[in-house]
């Protein structure tokens, strides 16, 4: 049973609000039909995979952004399991190094594009820079832009230039055969304080756990606001944001999957169909492959 997942897109715009997306899933699919339905897409998702490698005229980025502990990486672990590993590129962004910080934002971002054919996966993304910087904006400091030595710099219209770089860099990738799907997993302030502690009390999650993440998690309003505004400004018919509820991740992972299938589906890919004298060479070659001893 297909769930309705074009109820998660987000409409830029004046309208947008967070708040108008539940971070649940409220529907009648129970777990179990719907981990039942997940190995049902992810069969779609090889077979399609497989069509995009061949005809080798779109490239898919996915993007993923949340919050700690809203389930991006199980969201990224069950989507690749139904994926060809060799036909799909995974990038996790930390903080920027000294040469990527000696380019402009997007560089680093740029060179892990995937290539036609391929699906590449940003966990994390150039939307840090608009997200983690806009709390923090003193990071922004470290790119020794001219004229942003102060914070007091750092005003709206540097966070609308950094909006419209993001907006034109994801339509030129998309006018050149990129299809661009962005997730937030929208999560709770309570179920990721439940995470957390899960995390705390089991010895084998303990790594996954660190004293920043209660830091950052005090500045959860910010945080919101910054999502929100990015997401308002920055969702566009040609590469828009998906608002998914991550409180229940057997759900988040089945909504995410349905959503890249049909952005898969879509493309209407064909296998590449070879001229007629190539198809005669090689009925050519058949039959002196039959005829060997």
């Amino acid at each position: 049973m297909k769930t309705d997942v074009k109820k998660y897109l987000a409409k830029g715009g004046s309208q947008f609000r967070l708040k108008d997306f539940s971070t649940t899933y409220e529907g009648h699919l129970d777990k179990a039909a719907g981990k039942e339905e997940l190995s049902r897409v992810k069969l779609e998702l090889s077979t399609y995979q497989e069509t995009l490698y061949a005809a080798d005229s779109h490239a898919i980025l996915i993007i993923f952004q949340a919050m700690d502990a809203a389930g991006k990486d199980s969201a990224i672990e069950h989507v690749m399991s139904g994926l060809n590993p060799q036909g799909c590129q995974v990038y996790s962004f930390k903080t920027p190094n000294s040469e990527e910080y000696s380019h402009d934002f997007l560089w680093r971002h740029y060179k892990a594009l995937p290539e036609r054919g391929k699906i590449g996966i940003h966990n994390r993304s150039h939307y840090e820079n608009v997200l983690v910087c806009k709390v923090h904006p003193t990071y922004i400091l470290a790119e020794n832009i001219p004229g942003y030595k102060d914070v007091k710099k750092i005003d709206k219209q540097f966070w609308k230039d950094r909006y419209e770089s993001i907006r034109s860099f994801e339509k030129h990738l998309v006018a050149n055969g990129t299809v661009i799907l962005k997730f937030f997993l929208h999560v709770s302030k309570e179920e990721q304080k439940q995470r957390f502690l899960d995390r705390i009390e089991d010895p084998s999650k303990n790594w996954k756990f660190s004293a920043g993440d209660l830091k950052e998690r005090a500045l959860w309003d910010k945080y919101m606001s910054a999502y929100e505004e990015a997401i308002r400004e920055t969702s566009t018919d040609y590469a828009p944001w998906h608002v998914i509820p991550a409180d229940k991740k057997w759900y988040a992972r089945l909504a995410i999957s349905e959503i890249i299938g049909d952005a898969l589906k879509a493309l209407d890919l064909k296998y590449p169909v070879l001229p007629k004298e190539e198809i005669a060479q090689l009925e050519g070659i058949k039959q002196q492959l039959i005829k060997e001893k």
